[in-house]
């Protein structure tokens, strides 16, 4: 089975294969990866050339394995190198049961206590599959901001958009990683609001010698996802007759946030740029539903509705 991993994450996967698996062949390893033979001993040269002894044994009985005796040294990665790990790993999708997951899982606990908790924040912090042509931010930047959201400490950030900058002191309440994309979820002092920011977009980042509170038990994910539904071209209003747990079932979080109006209704407020897209998104509810809000979504239901009937009408 073949993970869309980078080299360094593939480094790491040959290395705990051979330490579970004494005698495992370059073949096997090129299985386990889904790469070929030569990429497999290429990898088991990176490990050599990091002067980790791995013994080789020809013949039918033969293979790789690690020295005997053979002590790893404490792992003294900076909070800027260890996420840069973490963030190559978040590069492709996973799953609880990959081994580069559990392999990362492993690194985090054996970190010092302050880099592994700024690490393991981001990794938890997180919706996978990414989208297509997402851009990693600087890794020192990402480092800074993961460092001063988990001291609780105040910054004033330089936030690029469009072809200007401008300063922006922040509470950085959480980094997200969402499909890919990474996210500042903050309170802003000088908008005195609520802010999801671009962490690419940020090219400096200074403390301040202020701390903060963070809300209590807030989900960055959650709060993220809705932040990101709100503030487009077309308002929307949504009524459904549905309580709200059964509509949480059909309308992911980031296309609006739903509120209870009673026991069996829930009210779905967001916006949109593209209100034909975001039609086709409602046909997902299995309740009926009324557009109360957005002329144009109403405009475009319409026609989407129009659409599908021709398509049923039999001939």
């Amino acid at each position: 089975m073949a993970y869309d991993v980078s080299p360094t994450a593939r480094t790491l996967m040959v290395l705990e294969l051979i330490q579970n698996r004494p005698g495992i062949t370059a073949e096997q390893l090129g299985d386990k990866l889904g790469v070929s033979e030569r990429a497999a001993r290429r990898y088991v040269a990176i490990l050599r050339e990091a002067d980790i002894p791995i013994e080789s044994t020809r013949g039918p009985y033969g293979g790789y394995r690690v020295g005997r005796g053979l002590r790893l040294p404490p792992l003294m990665f900076s909070t800027t190198e260890a996420l840069g790990l973490v963030m190559a790993v978040l590069e492709g999708p996973r799953g609880t049961a990959d081994p580069v997951e559990t392999a990362l899982g492993k690194i985090i606990r054996v970190l010092p206590e302050p880099v592994a908790r700024s690490t393991d924040a981001v990794r938890r912090v997180s919706a996978r599959d990414p989208d297509p042509g997402v851009r990693t931010p600087d890794p020192e930047i990402t480092a800074a901001l993961v460092s001063h959201s988990t001291e609780h400490r105040r910054i004033t950030i330089q936030y690029r958009r469009h072809q200007s900058e401008f300063p922006m002191d922040v509470d950085p309440w959480a980094v997200v990683v969402r499909r890919g994309r990474w996210y500042l979820l903050c309170w802003s002092h000088t908008k005195d609001a609520q802010r999801v920011l671009r962490v690419d977009r940020i090219t400096r980042v200074e403390p301040q010698p202020t701390d903060f509170t963070p809300p209590a038990d807030f989900d960055p994910l959650a709060m993220v996802e809705e932040h990101l539904a709100m503030g487009w071209k077309y308002p929307i209003e949504v009524e459904i007759d549905a309580p709200r747990e059964d509509t949480a079932c059909w309308i992911p979080r980031s296309m609006g946030r739903l509120e209870p109006i009673d026991e069996t209704h829930t009210r779905l407020v967001a916006s949109t740029d593209e209100p034909t897209w975001y039609a086709a998104q409602l046909t997902a509810i299995r309740a009926p539903y009324r557009i109360l809000a957005g002329p144009e979504l109403q405009t475009a239901s319409h026609a989407l509705s129009q659409r599908l009937l021709a398509a049923s009408t039999l001939a």
